[in-house]
């Protein structure tokens, strides 16, 4: 009962390692507030964990969405206590790609909008919508969802690793302008992860990446959620603006 009484949203909460983490902390005694596009799966999650969960449609990239979704839990719950900033989309292609002189291909600019105002700016709502209250509680825990490749590039992943990048970036920040105010701020950096997100990832580059990563297996959701747990409860009372890779010591090469 590591976050008992406590009251969490977490974005992207429906699947994958938003998932896992909603039904770890509900039974380690938070209240949790999903926020997702996913209704149905949202609705069936909230349910499965009820009375400890509720589900809230959102968009993170809608800034008056998500301060309304926000306001409307601290004034059912009064209060606000952590968030997971988990949401996240992928929309992979080569930066450019010539042959013979000719282009052939490049990342577009909807590829590049898209993930950055989901990974970038919905991270940038959602925090700027709950450190309000956070302060005048006087206190809270946010935590961000970056990504290894925010530490070492990717192939393929120009606007990820950008959007993730950023992620740090915003996370170093916060924990200067925040800590003060009794607000923790942290990043989780995850390796490969089996979600709903890498069924669509080669099998190939899969195995690959298994290969590099010395402890010799892929990642579980629930590696991440217990990576968010601990720097969400008391236990990390002490780590503060820090970036924690949950990457079984992924190696990449080129």
């Amino acid at each position: 009962m590591r976050l008992k009484d406590k009251v969490a949203l977490i974005t992207g909460g429906a699947g994958g390692i938003g998932r896992a983490t909603a039904e770890l902390f509900a039974h380690e005694g938070a209240q949790v507030v999903i926020g997702d596009l996913n209704e149905q799966a949202g609705q069936a999650l909230a349910a499965a964990l009820a009375p400890a969960a509720r589900f809230d449609k959102v968009d993170v990239t809608d800034r008056q969405a998500v301060q309304a979704w926000v306001d409307a839990v601290v004034e059912q719950y009064g209060r606000v206590d952590i968030l997971i900033n988990n949401a996240g989309l992928l929309r992979d292609a080569q930066f450019v790609s010539v042959k013979d002189g000719l282009l052939m291909k490049q990342m577009s600019e909807s590829a590049f909008d898209a993930v950055v105002a989901v990974n970038l700016k919905g991270v940038f709502n959602c925090a700027e919508a709950v450190a309000p209250h956070m302060i005048r509680q006087g206190g809270g825990v946010i935590i961000s969802a970056s990504s290894v490749v925010a530490l070492y590039g990717n192939f393929g992943q120009t606007n990820y690793v950008a959007s993730k990048a950023g992620v740090i970036g915003m996370t170093k920040v916060w924990a200067r302008e925040l800590g003060r105010k009794g607000i923790r701020v942290n990043a989780v950096a995850p390796g490969v992860i089996l979600t709903e997100m890498t069924e669509k990832i080669p099998g190939k580059f899969l195995e690959d990446m298994k290969a590099h990563t010395p402890l010799g297996r892929l990642g579980q959701p629930l590696d991440v959620a217990r990576a968010f747990l601990w720097l969400a409860s008391d236990e990390a009372s002490f780590v503060h603006g820090t970036v924690l890779s949950v990457d079984g010591g992924l190696v990449f090469g080129t």
